[in-house]
């Protein structure tokens, strides 16, 4: 294991300034990181590993063992990918023999299937052999979702780079080695007669880490070619304006740009790119600093909300996704081996207490895709075996990775970034360090030092951000102090270690409320680095455990208007001192008393967010003065009662211009494209071209079609819209309104062209010389 570690670490020593342990060097001991791992190897072991492998069989002409999955059909194959990166993980952090056995099996059977392309290539995407023969020829036709009419198929190959790679670097897999250098070398082949604008064009389509994975092989084996097809595969969209501090992340689909920045970010540290690090860390800053919610969460509708478009978090059921989070814990535990400052420790451990670990079911293990922020809203869980999500990939590694950030190191120097109870073994100083804690429940920890022979190394130890500087509290031995020492830094203690020796931390946590990014009427309270959020209720959990729907992930319960939820009335200032720990109980549990109105909800106690599940709740508060409550509350339910009516009555919808609704829609079209306007993402096109989304409708039931549009638009905007290919109207919205606002327009759908079906194609088509859209918003609604 050491010398696979020596190596990667070696290509990159000039910007490593610390080195992560080894997962195999660290365990975790009894706690809530503890059971999460245990409880995702049980689920784990629930899914079915030839139904995983089968679109490889298939796309290798060899006869599956298993069915296809077929929840999110068209990406088969990436799931398999995060499986097998779960395996190595669990090799390495349990040694458990199930999961070995497993990771040795789908090594075996995908080598069979690389074999049998001849090439090099493996891969389970749909008819890909066809469609990567296109992309080599410089064929590519490419959209944010999809490249020559397959579903990003970059991202989904990406997944399996990923897992051969961790089955190497994590668990030792030898031929995992061979086969990952195997299939980047018909990579290499693939791009290698693309010009640079190809490969920008190419990149429109998600495509994953693919930057990040093929610097990896680079470090692996030294060789330049796979760092520079590494750095031709770096979004210039993306990288360029970050290079330059610039954000123009507005309306872009949050997790298709961060794993880019990953990758960015692995670049710098292994070939020095200033441009490529520079671009890393405005990305992690800009997020982090403006993007991102209390609980470690950012993106709405999976993507990066505008600032005037941030009210979306309190009004909309599709809150940020877990992907997202899982790709930042990457890019923040990278730039920290860069730079090991404690800032990335702190986002670190805020997200992943309160977002990763909750997004696992503490008994049944299923993920979560979507954690809304609206108040009163719910989440709702997979099920093995049904859903085929992203999150559910990325969920199947969260859990059994919670080991690697705890220690890190250089050659004399132990930094212990997290509190959280584990085992450090050491072998290089021939140390172990045992932490022992039951944080955050208490705001404490102790680390035992266990050594055979006195050992001299300098601890650094986390002040983290929520301890206030000069207050954070040591004991060794006979000797107790207070660290001078600034919040978000780390204390050295150097000197010569013995056996036995106990250093005791205190960590005291005080309460505090954070406002809402650009929303600062709405904000969460927090106990240190925890969330605090209160259970509110348990009616209509409409698709609690998930089907294997295509749009199960979200949680389709009805919506509870804003002005029945409870708001903290009282100074901002004042209201953290009236959050008090509940008497005779253990753990964080807090009342607001006094704070909490209506007064139906006054008994609510406010406990972390990571233990609330199969409940509503509430995570962000209204908060507003005593004489501002009644007028509060007015402005309020008259907003409220429109939306409430609105989303009840809707039957689809589809924000043209993002990504995965697109997606779930079956977009299609000709020379179209998406734009951002007033803070909005818009869809439009000019003659000849056309757009259509699938949409789902009630035959049984009135219908409208009501299309959002600009009310000042001008030049020539004639069009047809189109359902089932038959003209429903023609529209001309130039100078129609002549109004600086958002216009909804309601066409009414007659019973006979939605008899009988479940679907409609709602199509957008210019006239002769003109323009179709923008349409910001496009639904199919029951009539009143």
């Amino acid at each position: 294991m050491k010398l696979r570690i020596a190596l990667i670490l070696m290509v990159s020593a000039a910007a490593c300034a610390v080195e992560p342990f080894h997962l195999s060097h660290v365990r975790l001991l009894d706690g809530p990181f503890k059971h999460a791992q245990d409880l995702n190897l049980q689920h784990l072991l629930q899914y079915d590993v030839d139904r995983l492998l089968a679109p490889f069989l298939k796309e290798a002409g060899l006869e599956p063992k298993g069915e296809d999955y077929l929840n999110w059909a068209g990406l088969d194959g990436h799931i398999g990918g995060h499986y097998l990166s779960a395996m190595a993980y669990y090799v390495a952090a349990t040694g458990d023999a199930e999961a070995k056995r497993r990771m040795a099996y789908m090594v075996s059977e995908l080598a069979a299937c690389q074999k049998r392309h001849g090439d090099g290539y493996v891969g389970g995407v749909p008819g890909g052999r066809a469609m990567w023969a296109q992309i080599a020829r410089g064929d590519i036709r490419a959209n944010g979702f999809g490249l020559n009419d397959k579903w990003v198929p970059w991202y989904n190959l990406q997944k399996l780079f990923a897992g051969l790679r961790d089955a190497w670097l994590v668990a030792g897999s030898e031929q995992a080695r061979d086969m990952l250098i195997a299939l980047s070398d018909w990579c290499v082949t693939l791009c290698g007669n693309l010009s640079d604008a190809q490969m920008q064009r190419m990149m429109v389509a998600e495509h994953g880490g693919m930057n990040e994975v093929l610097a990896d092989v680079y470090a692996i084996t030294g060789e330049a070619k796979y760092l520079e097809l590494a750095r031709r595969f770096s979004h210039r969209v993306l990288l360029d304006p970050l290079s330059q501090r610039r954000d123009t992340l507005d309306n872009m689909h949050a997790n298709t740009q961060v794993p880019k920045a990953v990758g960015f970010q692995r670049i710098a540290e292994l070939g020095g790119d200033k441009s490529f690090g520079d671009a890393a860390l405005f990305f992690w800053e800009t997020v982090v600093g403006n993007r991102t919610l209390a609980f470690g969460g950012n993106s709405r509708r999976e993507h990066f909300p505008s600032a005037q478009a941030c009210t979306d978090w309190v009004e909309e059921r599709e809150g940020p996704e877990t992907c997202n989070t899982y790709n930042m814990l990457k890019l923040t535990a990278g730039l920290h081996r860069m730079r090991p400052e404690a800032r990335y420790a702190d986002y670190y451990e805020r997200a992943m207490y309160n977002h990763i670990l909750s997004t696992q079911h503490p008994e049944h293990g299923g993920y979560v895709y979507f954690t809304p922020v609206r108040p009163q809203h719910y989440r709702v869980y997979s099920a093995p075996n049904a859903a085929m999500w992203c999150c559910v990939g990325s969920g199947m590694e969260n859990h059994v990775r919670y080991g690697e950030f705890i220690y890190s190191h250089d050659k004399d120097s132990l930094y212990v970034n997290l509190f959280i109870a584990s085992e450090l073994e050491w072998a290089e100083k021939g140390v172990r360090v045992r932490q022992e804690t039951r944080f955050p429940d208490e705001g404490k920890t102790t680390l035992t030092v266990l050594t055979d022979a006195p050992v001299t190394f300098t601890l650094k130890v986390r002040h983290p951000a929520w301890v206030k500087s000069g207050q954070m509290g040591l004991t060794l031995g006979e000797r107790t102090w207070t660290a001078d020492s600034e919040s978000s830094s780390y204390v050295s203690i150097e000197r010569t270690w013995r056996n036995g020796e106990r250093l005791e931390i205190s960590l005291p946590m005080y309460t505090y409320v954070e406002e809402m990014p650009n929303v600062p009427e709405y904000a969460a309270v927090l106990h240190g680095p925890i969330v605090l959020a209160a259970r509110t209720g348990s009616e209509d959990l409409r698709g609690l455990v998930a089907d294997d729907g295509r749009w199960s992930h979200i949680a389709h319960g009805r919506l509870l208007g804003l002005d029945d939820a409870p708001m903290l009335v009282g100074d901002k200032t004042s209201i953290p001192e009236k959050i008090r720990p509940l008497e005779n109980e253990q753990g964080l549990r807090f009342k607001a008393d006094g704070l909490i109105r209506p007064e139906r909800f006054t008994d609510l106690v406010l406990e972390p967010f990571f233990r609330i599940h199969d409940v509503r709740y509430m995570m962000y508060w209204r908060i507003t003065s005593a004489q501002e409550y009644a007028a509060a509350m007015a402005e309020i339910r008259e907003r409220e009662q429109e939306t409430l009516r609105l989303d009840q009555r809707t039957v689809d919808r589809v924000i043209p211009g993002e990504q995965q609704p697109e997606v779930d829609h079956k977009f299609k079209s000709e020379g179209s494209e998406a734009e951002v306007f007033r803070g909005a993402s818009q869809r439009r096109v000019r003659a000849p071209g056309w757009f259509s989304y699938e949409m789902r409708v009630e035959p049984d039931k009135p219908l409208e079609l009501r299309v959002r549009y600009w009310g000042n638009e001008r030049g020539s905007r004639t069009f047809d819209i189109l359902v089932d290919g038959e003209v429903l109207v023609t529209e001309t919205i130039s100078r129609k309104w002549n109004r600086e606002e958002f216009v909804d327009v309601r066409y009414p759908l007659p019973a006979e062209r939605v008899e009988g079906k479940d679907y409609v194609t709602v199509t957008f088509r210019p006239h002769a010389n003109n323009v179709a859209g923008g349409i910001f918003d496009l639904r199919i609604v029951r009539t009143e």
